[in-house]
């Protein structure tokens, strides 16, 4: 799992180096939101923008961990353009309160609920494993 907490710092979950993060990290601190929400998307497996009070977006990322998914988390109220990242995410996901947006393989899937709705239907693990965040 990857948590990106603010525009200085990212903790990962495993590193390889400490190196590899800040790269990371600058050049995501270089775009603007569009393109930090484009490319976080296009380049990893699963994503869910959320924020750390809202429970909605903890039950989605305990959702996915306890499926065995290390999303890539991106905490919009401690970004400091985390408004404008949200203001993105409208824009991408047409819907009125896109928080938390889950996007899996490049996609949007949608809110805690179409998560929720997609695991019970059984639609959702193959998903996770066509996007390559599962193995089994």
């Amino acid at each position: 799992m990857q948590v990106l907490k603010s525009a200085t710092q990212v903790e990962a979950t495993p590193t390889p180096s400490k190196l590899s993060s800040s790269s990371v990290l600058l050049g995501l601190n270089k775009m603007r939101p569009y393109e930090m929400v484009h490319h976080l998307v296009s380049c990893n497996a699963v994503v869910v923008f959320s924020m750390s009070d809202c429970c909605m977006s903890t039950v989605a990322k305990r959702l996915l961990f306890s499926l065995g998914v290390g999303p890539t988390v991106m905490e919009l109220d401690e970004q400091v353009d985390g408004p404008e990242i949200r203001s993105v995410l409208h824009q991408f996901c047409g819907t009125h309160q896109p928080i938390p947006a889950v996007f899996i393989g490049g996609k949007f899937i949608g809110g805690v609920q179409t998560l929720m709705a997609s695991h019970i239907n059984g639609s959702l693990v193959p998903l996770l494993k066509e996007a390559g965040a599962l193995w089994l």
